[in-house]
């Protein structure tokens, strides 16, 4: 019998010695009567006393979805600690994908208060150097709560692929994708909405959901014409220092950069990352986070 070698073993302690050690766990606060979860991620020989970056995910979405997760990877990597929240959704506890199934008692601008008391737990465990980064819809919802809400701690915004909007093409691609048109819905909300109480809508198109169930309120307040849902738009009068990125490949805000090229404030930087879809992939997130990293060096 062959004597067994040391090395495999000494190049695995190697190797575990120079890993970076990453806590990550699953943290959760109360809001407006629901359970709000996130999940926190510390890098090696850190604390939120050193500051960290909280990240909003898109439509429907949550915390764990590849783009996210890989972020908070990337960015423990480098030595920034991470909140990756997810969005009640108007749901206690919530995790995963939306389902469709569920009726929908939510709304977009809901967000805004609920990043902000994830601001204010950061906050309170001493954390006073904010960055915020989010994807897609949540791009919107992240530069909408700079815009209302000003927080000395929040230093900068990280946007990525930020949701673009237009009554014409929210009318279109309404029609589209529910062969109904939108107008005739929207009105229907807009007087039930007036009326006293929860009032359901049965059967309907909403947002991702084909034959939802969802409140006049909630499709009054995603489909309502309102030019603060182009996030270009919002970022024209933008007094926080901010970051977007947009990917050549981009099909889903496929305007993106057209729009951006538009925005005329010295407070905001576009960066194209060529080749990419809307989901910032593989090598795709690497570039993300080497640019972010020094946008944060600015800070």
């Amino acid at each position: 019998m062959s004597r067994p070698t040391l090395l495999p073993l000494l190049l695995t302690a190697g190797l575990l010695t120079t890993a970076p050690l990453v806590s990550a766990e699953e943290v959760k606060i109360q809001h407006n009567g629901l359970t709000l979860n996130a999940n926190l991620t510390i890098a090696d020989d850190s604390s939120l006393e050193n500051g960290a970056v909280l990240i909003t995910h898109g439509t429907l979405a949550h915390n764990g979805m590849d783009i996210i997760s890989t972020l908070q990877e990337l960015l423990a990597d480098e030595g920034h600690n991470s909140l990756a929240i997810n969005l009640s959704l108007g749901q206690s506890d919530r995790h995963g994908m939306y389902d469709c199934s569920v009726p929908h008692n939510h709304k977009h601008s809901d967000a805004i208060e609920e990043i902000n008391s994830w601001v204010s737990w950061l906050k309170s465990k001493g954390s006073n150097n904010i960055v915020l980064m989010a994807h897609s819809r949540g791009g919107n919802q992240t530069a909408m709560f700079s815009d209302q809400i000003q927080d000395g701690s929040v230093k900068g915004q990280i946007l990525i692929a930020p949701q673009t909007w237009s009554a014409t093409e929210a009318a279109q691609g309404y029609e589209k994708r529910y062969n109904q048109p939108l107008q005739p819905l929207l009105d229907k909300a807009q007087a039930l909405s007036e009326k006293a109480g929860t009032q359901w809508m049965e059967s309907t198109g909403f947002v991702y959901c084909q034959d939802a169930k969802v409140t006049a309120d909630s499709f009054v307040d995603y489909y309502q014409p309102d030019q603060r849902l182009d996030t270009p738009t919002l970022l024209q009068s933008a007094q926080l220092p901010t970051l977007v990125f947009y990917g050549t490949e981009d099909k889903v805000v496929a305007d993106l950069a057209d729009k951006m090229a538009n925005v005329s404030n010295d407070k905001v930087q576009t960066v194209g990352i060529e080749g990419s879809d809307h989901f910032f992939l593989d090598l795709y997130a690497d570039e993300v986070v080497e640019y972010s990293l020094e946008f944060i060096e600015t800070l």
